[in-house]
């Protein structure tokens, strides 16, 4: 299928800057000529000239609205405060983000595709982007890999709903969380745990 094609020439990194729920739902837009080739910015240039090969259409200029092309970044998480609410571990497409509830987090760089998802969930803004070392550009086999994770982390949640949901909470059986208010109740308290072994540092 076209919109296969495509996808194969996406870099999979499942970011949503396209304005699409991922890199497949991108490609099938673009193949139902209701998205123009040009709105992925980790991508870049290079993307937009593949997909324009492909297409046979004429290349255009990145789409800023979409985001800026640059080199490869990965998530770094300040362990001294995080407070293990495990939304961002929820937030990955592709399980680069480890630990569980109450208890740090950390990032698995040769796992973490730059995508960013992890930033806006994280209460506490303890998520940073820093670029790689040394700089490069992400690849090629970089998509193959980070492709392979994202389709385990959704076939699991496909098939095994419970356990994915259980793994992202980590639920415990002295704090239970099983409902919204109560996880937002408890992400209040560790909040406030947070603020304070701030104030005390």
């Amino acid at each position: 299928m076209l919109a296969d094609q495509i996808n194969d020439l996406l870099p999979q990194t499942q970011c949503t800057k396209c304005g699409f729920d991922g890199c497949q739902p991108y490609a099938a837009a673009i193949a139902a000529d209701q998205a123009n080739i040009n709105r992925c910015p980790p991508g870049g240039t290079e993307g937009i000239i593949k997909l324009a090969q492909l297409l046979n259409r004429r290349p255009s200029p990145l789409d800023e609205s979409c985001g800026v092309h640059r080199p490869l970044q990965v998530a770094i998480i300040d362990e001294q405060h995080c407070i293990g609410c495990t939304l961002c571990i929820q937030a990955c497409p592709v399980d680069a983000i480890v630990g569980a509830a109450k208890r740090m987090h950390t990032v698995i760089k040769d796992l973490c595709t730059g995508c960013d998802l992890c930033i806006a969930p994280c209460p506490v803004d303890c998520i940073t982007m820093v670029d790689v070392t040394p700089a490069r550009a992400w690849t090629t086999e970089d998509a193959k890999r980070a492709k392979t994770h994202y389709l385990r982390r959704k076939n699991r949640a496909t098939q095994e709903p419970e356990a994915l949901r259980f793994e992202q909470q980590n639920v415990t059986l002295t704090e239970p969380v099983h409902a919204s208010q109560d996880k937002q109740a408890l992400i209040a308290r560790m909040l406030a745990k947070a603020r304070a072994r701030r104030a005390q540092s």
